[in-house]
């Protein structure tokens, strides 16, 4: 640590968020320790793979809450949005150059592992980057867990000590930091922060980006924490009672909508948690001393609180836990080796139908349902998350191979889900091909023991027709 530099530098690159932030906490922390200003660099850029107006617009959107958040604190803001691509190129750099330490995030999806891993060595100071994914540190465990069960026995284990020291609400409360009169000489000029009418999403501004228009903003879903706690409030008070029921259900809003905005990190899971705990009237001392993996009853909570808190809990870090461990949690080969074995017994079998990736983008399939699901995709940027599973299940069976399977439903899924690339919504894509599951019989063609699932009995379960007329292609 450079104790003469000229102030702290967070470069907030996953959590992007004012509050509840390990790591926003911890620059903070260095702040205080060597009274030097605090300055957030918070970047976003132009030539990220699937790089859309849908996604900018979100991320862009919480950029401006993050600035109404900042406005007045001991902090010196600086969201910079590349008006091309590398154009943001030096810009760390820059600012590392002047920084007593760098602060950033710990986030084991997408590029960003891969970014840090190239950014560590070339900064003239120590980068530290801190995780603020869950509510088990990924480090806390040295290997990666096979199915929920396990992994939920584990946290049943060794969680209750982690919920004891949840990340501050409001990490600038109280902070007496002094102040930065300017950054250094050149690099507003060469870096200059984004407009407000971009942070706004001024269709303008957000046309002359050079990112992919055909991928427009979701009317309606707004990026940004003061959205993200709406949007929290009103699934505790409206939906949360009849979650278990409605979860399930196409033709009823009964998720909480919130995975975008943990995946972008305008919510943080410990604030999600601290919210239900209120809601639920709980404390600590209500956790049972054993449950053994089981899904419900170790909270000591309500069945609807149980039951949404393994969604967000278990299911969600069960995939940053693979995401963590694993390099290649994203490829094929990840897949247990008795998924792909019997994968690949059947991977020449006949396929009933053969779709192009561009005939499934365009949802031109003969399944009515299916299209469904892929025009909700497109329009809303989300898939309704039972029928998610038949969406995946089906473009298996529709594949020429498992392998071009998996890469047609990434690049659906990470082109235009707004959680797309986010380690939770890969290993739902994975689900598919049978991670986190196991063997089921009959042996099927296409299939073999991996899970089957069909559109036919998938309507007999559920009711899609009200859903199947909504998303018309």
């Amino acid at each position: 640590m450079r104790e003469n530099g000229a102030f702290v530098l967070h470069w907030m690159i996953a959590f992007r968020r004012a509050r509840w932030n390990f790591a926003l906490q911890r620059a903070v922390e260095h702040a205080r320790t060597l009274n030097k200003p605090l300055v957030v660099l918070e970047a976003l850029r132009a030539g990220y793979p699937w790089a859309s107006e849908r996604l900018h617009a979100f991320v862009l959107e919480g950029m401006a809450d993050n600035a109404r958040a900042f406005e007045g604190r001991p902090v010196t803001y600086l969201p910079y949005v590349e008006g091309e691509a590398d154009a943001g190129k030096g810009l760390l750099a820059a600012l590392a150059a002047h920084a007593c330490v760098v602060v950033t995030d710990d986030f084991p999806g997408f590029f960003i592992p891969r970014m840090l891993a190239a950014a560590g060595p070339r900064l003239p100071v120590l980068l530290e980057a801190v995780d603020s994914n869950g509510l088990l540190p990924l480090a806390a465990v040295d290997r990666v867990f096979p199915t929920a069960f396990a992994f939920r026995r584990l946290l049943q284990e060794v969680l209750p000590a982690h919920l004891e020291e949840p990340p501050e609400e409001d990490p600038l409360s109280g902070a007496v930091l002094p102040r930065l009169a300017a950054l250094p000489a050149g690099i507003l000029e060469r870096f200059p922060p984004a407009l407000p009418e971009l942070l706004a999403g001024e269709p303008r501004a957000l046309a002359a980006l050079p990112v992919d228009r055909r991928v427009s903003p979701v009317p309606g879903a707004r990026g940004g924490g003061a959205a993200a706690r709406t949007l929290l409030r009103q699934f505790l008070n409206d939906r949360l009672a009849h979650y278990p029921e409605d979860r399930n259900r196409p033709e009823v809003e009964g998720t909480s909508g919130l995975s975008p905005h943990l995946h972008f990190g305008h919510l943080s899971v410990h604030e999600v948690f601290a919210a239900v705990a209120r809601h639920e009237g709980w404390t600590r001392d209500r956790l049972a001393a054993r449950a053994g993996g089981r899904r419900a009853g170790w909270w000591g909570m309500s069945a609807q609180a149980e039951a949404f808190l393994d969604q967000i809990v278990t299911w969600r870090e069960l995939g940053f836990n693979l995401a963590a461990k694993r390099e290649d949690a994203e490829r094929y080969a990840s897949l247990p080796p008795w998924a792909l074995a019997t994968l690949e017994r059947h991977a020449g079998d006949p396929r009933p139908h053969l779709y192009t990736p561009e005939q499934l983008e365009q949802a031109q399939t003969h399944d009515p349902l299916w299209n469904a699901a892929q025009v909700q995709l497109v329009r809303e940027g989300r898939i309704h998350g039972y029928l998610r599973m038949l969406w995946g299940k089906k473009i298996l069976e529709w594949s020429p191979s498992p392998e071009r399977a998996l890469a047609v439903m990434l690049e659906l899924n990470n082109r235009y889900a707004l959680d797309g690339c986010d380690p939770n919504s890969t290993s739902g894509i994975l689900w598919c091909l049978g991670r986190y599951d196991r063997p089921w019989g009959p042996e099927r063609p296409i299939f073999g023991t991996v899970r089957y699932m069909s559109s036919e009995n998938t309507a007999r379960k559920v009711r899609v027709a009200g859903y199947v007329a909504r998303f018309t292609p």
